[in-house]
């Protein structure tokens, strides 16, 4: 039985634009990573790229800079973990349509 290539076409053209509106959202999607109970904070994109760092003034010692140094990258871990789950989130999503098919498409992200 041979498939319909159409099909399969107009499928693979519909996944190609839901998976760019995802990648879309993911960029517009702002997510926050906390360390020292919120005296650094990260904001990271869903696709990973850093936005923002805040730091609370309290915690800036000009003669303990390693600790503020250890809670940004804290912060930044944080944030980049929470867009980690966002875009699997996302991604799980679409390719849930595909019935297990994804990883054999060879497509990125997939």
């Amino acid at each position: 039985m041979m498939p319909d290539m159409q099909g399969l076409l107009q499928q693979a053209q519909q996944m190609q634009q839901q998976y760019a509106e995802v990648q879309a959202e993911l960029a517009a999607a702002q997510v926050e990573g906390t360390a020292g109970g919120g005296v650094v904070t990260a904001v990271v994109t869903g696709d990973g790229n850093l936005v923002s760092i805040k730091i609370d003034p309290s915690v800036v010692d000009a003669d303990d800079i390693e600790t503020l140094e250890d809670l940004v990258v804290a912060a930044v871990h944080a944030a980049s973990e929470q867009a980690r789950k966002v875009a699997e989130e996302k991604m799980g999503a679409l390719t849930a349509g595909l019935g297990g098919l994804g990883g054999g498409l060879g497509l990125p992200g997939f």
